[in-house]
């Protein structure tokens, strides 16, 4: 396992997931409702942010590996899920639809795995990127919950999860349909 500056921001994304959980069980005589969910949604941000940091150190510096390779999409799929999870617990988006894009995630992660085991590889697509922006674009209003600078942050995470639903849909089809072309 090379330990390198792009592993170390992508171990930190994993272990900045159980910071951002232990926030919301934060007593409100703590912190109050609405400070919570802004503290946990800055955490998620800047979680979010390495992503893309991890992945231009690696590029810059020359540090990609095949181990960075594996644990930066599970590092992305445990964020995004765990948040998710946060927020259907908290009854703010539908369970089913974290179902879904929960499911899509380990199924492509199989598939991938299938791949891998023959040799080949598919790559992160247009689609699966998009699918991750919208993905975390629907996060963070729908973490913030209350109403920020008089926007109505729950409907613009509906929106957003919305669209995120369509393309983690889209682009796990496409996977899939790549996969049946290679086999």
């Amino acid at each position: 396992m090379p330990l390198n500056v792009p592993n170390l921001i992508t171990w930190l994304r994993i272990i900045l997931i159980p910071l951002l959980i232990g926030i919301f069980y934060l007593p409100d005589a703590w912190l109050s409702p609405a400070g919570k969910n802004a503290t946990a949604c800055a955490v998620f941000v800047v979680a979010a942010l390495s992503d893309w940091l991890d992945g231009y150190l690696a590029r810059v510096l020359d540090q990609a590996s095949a181990f960075g390779a594996f644990l930066d999409p599970v590092a992305d799929k445990l964020l995004t899920s765990s948040a998710f999870i946060m927020l259907a617990a908290h009854g703010w988006v539908p369970a089913w639809i974290v179902c879904v894009i929960i499911g899509r995630e380990l199924a492509v992660t199989g598939l991938r795995s299938v791949i891998a085991g023959k040799g080949m590889d598919i790559s992160a697509s247009r689609l699966g990127k998009l699918k991750t922006g919208f993905q975390i674009a629907a996060i963070i209003p729908l973490m913030i919950h209350y109403p920020l600078l008089g926007l109505d942050t729950q409907t613009v995470g509906r929106f957003m999860l919305w669209m995120a639903l369509g393309f983690t849909v889209w682009s796990g089809a496409d996977y899939f349909a790549k996969f049946k072309k290679l086999v």
